[in-house]
Order: structure tokens, then C-alpha cells, then sequence
């Protein structure tokens, strides 16, 4: 035996022996071109955080900026937890996310006519931004111990479903329709990424055409006149059809190439609302123009496109299924946000992650980005549960 096969064999050996041979392993593994991805993004957000704050770090850069390196730290920790540890933590922190939407309805600062927000003095957060990451946690422990093969027993999808439909019915009671949305949203995703049988899903979706009278009679004043406004904005141009009109215009104003770094003529004297968080893009496409938008989206698209291979890599149920969960969440964040802006779909209060100005929606998201690179980093992990 030479020395070219016995010193791979000694450096295997302290891999499975010494905790610090282990770490350094586990984040040699770690997707760092995605990691890089999301830290373009970030920048991209700062820089444009800075003009929001009318070309000064404060009151919108700085704090994101420290709040995306509080993040950066815990998206690494959870990078590197195993599967097992994710699976054991997944029921306590549903059960707690599901606490903290009943508590937000008791206790929850009210803000643009919904309790969404419960108030820490230092720190406001959103719980419904967390449980659309316990859920993932929650539905993707669940079928990881059913198993791929008794997807087909309709028995088994009465639990999970009433996991899903638990934080979407809590979520529509704040009122918060975009977000109850984009949870029920994730948790099909998740039933048919599971193995649910197409004839299942279509008994389940036959009904929602018929429901939209339902639906719309059971919805309150201002998110009647959401839809209303999306219909026909020109009839309130100075009240509930300012935003997406001034959001237009904006974005019409750009063309090409922007109007200039720090020039954007809406954002810049303040016609443009909220242009810190649901209305960030408008003011990239203002400044940046078309170019820059276009560039924004390439790094949205290429961060959703390494999350789903990262899932489908991963030789571990939960893990694919966490992957996809989180993968899914960040598309439906941005698709919401972007047709939003551009008039696409009402305006519903979803920010573009990484992006928009925020706490709750930065450090979730973080944290969920740090699950997706745990299945990159055991990806080649097998266990006994579901069919591995």
C-alpha cells in the first residue's frame, strides 16, 4: 500500500472522528456560489435603500445592511444542522409559529388596516412571515415519514391539510389576503411535490372557480377596493389609485437605461409611496432603467433555478422537500412583488426579499435560505424514512 492511498484514508478518518474536521467539512460543502448570489442581492438592495433615504445610509441602508449580517450568521448555523436535527425542531417551532398567530391577533400592532405585527419595542415582528417557514418544516417532516407510495391514500392528506390550512385561515384573520395566499400556495406545492395523485388535486381545485362569489363577499372593505383599484386605478388617481399609478409612471419614466443613480424624478420628491419596501423595484427601474431591472431579475430567477437543483440533488426526502418548500416561497415572493408594481395583480403588501426594507421578512427569509443549503450540504445523506 502506498502513501497515495493510505493519507486519503487517515484524512477520511479524522473527517468522522474530530468535531473540528467535521465543521470545516460541512462548510467546504456549502453552496458558496449561491451564498454569493444572495450577498449580490443584498448589495443591490443597500444600494438602492441608499437612494430610498435620499443618498444617505440612514434611516433604510444601515439597518438592513446589519440586519442582513445578523442573518448571514444564522443562514450559516442552519446550514450546517443535519436533516435529524431540522426533523426534531420541525413540530416545536410549528407549534410556536402557530402561538404567535393567535397571539398577533390578541396583542398585534395594527398597521394599513391589519394585525400583522406584534411589537417588541426594540424589534417589530411578523409572524406570518415565520410560518410560512414552519409550515415547509412541518409538511415536509410529515410526508418524509408517509412515504412516497401511500401518497395515494386520501386518508393520509387529511392531517396536512389541516396543517396548511391552520396558518392560512389564522393568516386571513389578521386580515393579511397576500400572504394567506402565498401560504396556501406553499402548502400545495409541497402536497404535489410529495407524490399527491393528479386525480386528487383536481377534486381539490374543481371547486375554487365556483367559490369566487364566496369569496369575494367575505372579504373586507379595503381589500375590495384593492381589487377594485387594480381594475380600474383611473378612478381614484389621488386616493387608492395613486400607488399603482405613480408606480407606472416610474417605471415608464426610466426607459432604457434610468434616469441616474440618486435622479429618479418620483422617487427622489417623494410621489412614489412606500418605494422602501412593496415599491423598491419602481425605484430600481426608475434609476436603473430597463437594464437594471432586467439584471435584478436574472439574480431573482438564477437564485430560485440553484434552489430547485439544490432540492432535486438531495437524496433525502425531507430534504428535497424543505429545498422545494423554501424555493418556492422566495418565486411566490418575487412574482407577487414584481406584478404588483407593475399593475399586474392588486397591491397587496408583499415585499421583494433581500430587497425591500424589512426585519421580519429579511431574517425569515435568511433563515430559510439557510435550510436550503442544509440539503445542499448533506445532500448525500440517506435515511430510513419515506423512500430516501
Amino acid at each position: 500500500m502506498n502513501n497515495d492511498t493510505v493519507v486519503p484514508k487517515v484524512a477520511r478518518r479524522l473527517l468522522r472522528t474530530e468535531p473540528n474536521f467535521r465543521m470545516f467539512s460541512r462548510l467546504w460543502r456549502v453552496n458558496w456560489f449561491f451564498v454569493l448570489l444572495i450577498c449580490v442581492l443584498a448589495g443591490i438592495g443597500y444600494v438602492a435603500l441608499y437612494s430610498a433615504g435620499g443618498g444617505k445610509p440612514v434611516p433604510f441602508a444601515e439597518p438592513q445592511l446589519i440586519r442582513f449580517g445578523f442573518g448571514l450568521i444564522i443562514m450559516i448555523v442552519v446550514a450546517l444542522l443535519s436533516p435529524r436535527v431540522l426533523r426534531l425542531m420541525s413540530v416545536p417551532i410549528y407549534i410556536i409559529a402557530i402561538l404567535m398567530l393567535g397571539l398577533v391577533l390578541k396583542i398585534g400592532h395594527v398597521g394599513k388596516g391589519a394585525e400583522r405585527w406584534i411589537n417588541l419595542g426594540f424589534f417589530q415582528f411578523q409572524p406570518s412571515e415565520f410560518a410560512k417557514i414552519a409550515l415547509v418544516l412541518m409538511l415536509a417532516t410529515w410526508f418524509h415519514r408517509v412515504g412516497r407510495e401511500k401518497m395515494g391514500n386520501p386518508l393520509r392528506l387529511i392531517i396536512p391539510a389541516l396543517l396548511t390550512l391552520l396558518p392560512v385561515v389564522l393568516v386571513l384573520k389578521e386580515p393579511n389576503l397576500g400572504t394567506a395566499t402565498i401560504v396556501g400556495m406553499i402548502g400545495a406545492s409541497l402536497f404535489f411535490a410529495a407524490g399527491m395523485r393528479w386525480w386528487q388535486i383536481v377534486i381539490l381545485v374543481a371547486p375554487v372557480p365556483f367559490l369566487g362569489n364566496v369569496i369575494y363577499s367575505h372579504l373586507h372593505d379595503y381589500q375590495k377596493a384593492r381589487i377594485d383599484t387594480f381594475l380600474h386605478p383611473e378612478h381614484d388617481p389621488l386616493g387608492a389609485g395613486y400607488n399603482i399609478i405613480q408606480s407606472k409612471i416610474a417605471l415608464g419614466s426610466g426607459g432604457m437605461w434610468g434616469e441616474g443613480y440618486l435622479h429618479g424624478s418620483q422617487g427622489q420628491l417623494n410621489f412614489l409611496p412606500e418605494k422602501q419596501t412593496d415599491f423598491i423595484f419602481t425605484m430600481i427601474g426608475e434609476e436603473w432603467g430597463y437594464a437594471g431591472g432586467v439584471v435584478v431579475i436574472g439574480i431573482l430567477t438564477l437564485i430560485v433555478i440553484s434552489g430547485m437543483l439544490m432540492s432535486l440533488r438531495c437524496r433525502n426526502r425531507f430534504g428535497r422537500l424543505v429545498g422545494l418548500g423554501i424555493s418556492v416561497d422566495f418565486f411566490l415572493y418575487c412574482v407577487v412583488n414584481l406584478s404588483m408594481v407593475m399593475g399586474v395583480i392588486p397591491v397587496g403588501g408583499v415585499p421583494l426579499p433581500l430587497i425591500s426594507y424589512g426585519g421580519s421578512a429579511m431574517l425569515t427569509m435568511m433563515f430559510g435560505f439557510g435550510l436550503l443549503l442544509s440539503t445542499w450540504v448533506y445532500r448525500d445523506e440517506v435515511d430510513s424514512g419515506g423512500d430516501g
